[in-house]
């Protein structure tokens, strides 16, 4: 039955909740700030709390407790021994510019690292837990950016939560720790992004944060080269254009390139001056081509969805919740930071998921802002004051204790080829006997020798292998993969035999000596 009379009226004052035509957004590119802003993240901080030590010291000392007990075990091959040879060499060289490796330049990654791994070993000589120290201490830091930057940017009880569930999580302190470039790329790359967003959150561009960004992206881009650049830019700028910040523009950006290119750009003029393939090598083989047409490393796009739950565990069964909570009504509880947090670490795994070469350490730097972005959820959740709750934080902290400082140890001594420490040392620690790598270094066995002469063959060049060993009357060669023995019996000529084998972790290691006098085959 229609209205009549004076029933009409009594409908206005419903419509007068209803936002006013003129005022929605007409297109588009208007309504995605809109939906960010109002709908998705609409939610306010409240200003922190004066300063107080306890839960920033209850989190480092978690960390910690987690990160240095167990520093000293065996280095994992390859990659922890090649990370721990190439800054030996460079100081027993005096050499600053140009990396070495086995007594050849090491183009594939700048020298931050190196560097600093170089002064550990100035101070505590050259020790596997000396040179680990590097990335430990860079996780330790990491964890405190996060909660010294989310007591600004999310609030002080998401910050702590954040920042424990960082210190909780395998995936960053379990690989960040290892001896790789990763761990201090991610404080590097955490900074600039923690740093950027404080820069923007105001109605006008904060300078210092600006520059400060600008200055841990420059330190990333010497750390692990442009990949640094590539997951702190985009999505600043993608941020920029969906949320009510301050706004960079053009002198902004200029400012920002000039700083990073003040901190990376003078190496980098330097290396190519010593040794002008470095350019080539580095830029177009280790950063584009390894990137859109894959040399080793091969995995499918899909790659990081079980490194990251796995990396995230046991926060990986708050993600439903947590996916629930972000599309929920609540979205008073969901500041504008929020989003960008979430903008960051998903940028970080879709980047390296579309490369071709994959590694699980890759996708650290997306550990930090998702942990800050989980600690929203939990510092909101109402279980999190219940006692099964501490309960089961406390179960996981032993869990972790057992896994870093036991677990992790032993399976790197049962991995190492120099667990036989002994029969290693003497083997190889005789530098007039010749070492040949079968096929790829095994650099760990060059650290702990205190050697820098390994020569590493390739399986194709078997004949040249053979070759080298007829010029030595006897030989050591460390073989690198389970089928190395095999392919250096199919190998070998009359004039050489094998006279000694022993297993060697998860390889081998043969003597091969010159024979006098081969029988030779008459029939």
């Amino acid at each position: 039955m229609p209205y009549q009379g004076t029933q009409a009226p009594t409908l206005r004052p419903r419509l007068t909740v209803v936002k006013a035509p003129e005022e929605l957004p007409r297109t588009l590119m208007t309504w995605l700030p809109f939906l960010w802003s109002r709908v998705l993240f609409p939610g306010h901080v409240e200003p922190a709390a004066a300063w107080r030590w306890a839960p920033f010291l209850l989190i480092a000392a978690v960390c910690a407790a987690l990160l240095f007990p167990s520093l000293s075990f065996f280095l994992f091959e390859p990659d922890e021994g090649r990370y721990a040879q190439i800054p030996r060499e460079m100081l027993a060289r005096g050499e600053w510019i140009v990396p070495m490796h086995q007594g050849e330049p090491y183009f594939d990654k700048p020298p931050l690292f190196y560097w600093l791994v170089m002064g550990a070993y100035q101070v505590f000589g050259y020790h596997d837990w000396a040179a680990r120290l590097v990335p430990a201490l860079a996780v330790l830091a990491c964890v405190g950016v996060t909660y010294l930057f989310g007591r600004r940017l999310v609030g002080e009880r998401a910050a702590f939560w954040g920042a424990l569930g960082l210190a909780f999580m395998p995936g960053f302190v379990g690989m960040g720790r290892m001896l790789l470039l990763d761990g201090v790329l991610t404080l590097f790359v955490t900074l600039a992004t923690f740093c950027a967003l404080r820069a923007v959150e105001g109605a006008a561009l904060n300078r210092r944060c600006w520059v400060a960004a600008a200055l841990a992206t420059g330190l990333g881009v010497l750390t692990k080269g442009p990949v640094a650049v590539a997951l702190v830019v985009p999505p600043l700028w993608l941020y920029g254009r969906l949320a009510s910040c301050a706004r960079i523009g053009r002198r902004g950006w200029l400012v920002f390139s000039a700083i990073v290119a003040a901190v990376a750009l003078p190496w980098y003029v330097a290396v190519c001056v010593h040794a002008p393939e470095f350019a080539r090598h580095f830029l177009l083989v280790h950063n584009i081509q390894r990137y859109v047409e894959p040399f080793d490393h091969v995995h499918p796009f899909w790659y990081y969805a079980p490194v990251m739950l796995v990396g995230l565990f046991p926060f990986t069964l708050l993600l439903p919740s947590f996916a629930r909570f972000i599309v929920s009504g609540e979205a008073g509880k969901r500041p504008p930071a929020l989003g960008y947090l979430l903008f960051s670490a998903c940028w970080c795994v879709l980047f390296f998921s579309i490369s071709g070469s994959k590694l699980p350490t890759y996708v650290l730097p997306a550990f930090p802002p998702l942990a800050l972005a989980l600690g929203v959820f939990v510092a909101q959740a109402t279980w999190r004051g219940t006692r099964g709750f501490r309960y089961a934080v406390g179960l996981w902290s032993m869990m972790s204790a057992i896994g870093h400082g036991v677990v992790l140890p032993a399976v790197a001594h049962a991995r190492s080829p120099m667990a036989n420490w002994h029969y290693m040392t003497a083997l190889c620690g005789d530098k007039d006997v010749p070492i040949y790598c079968f096929p790829r270094h095994i650099d760990s066995v060059a650290f702990y020798t205190g050697r820098d002469d390994f020569v590493a063959i390739h399986t194709k060049d078997g004949p040249r292998l053979v070759n080298e060993l007829k010029k030595n009357p006897r030989s050591v060669v460390l073989l690198g993969h389970r089928s190395s023995l095999a392919s250096l019996r199919h190998y070998l000529s009359s004039d050489l035999e094998i006279v000694e084998t022993a297993p060697m972790g998860l390889c081998d290691v043969a003597v091969v000596a010159r024979v006098t006098n081969p029988q030779v085959n008459t029939d």
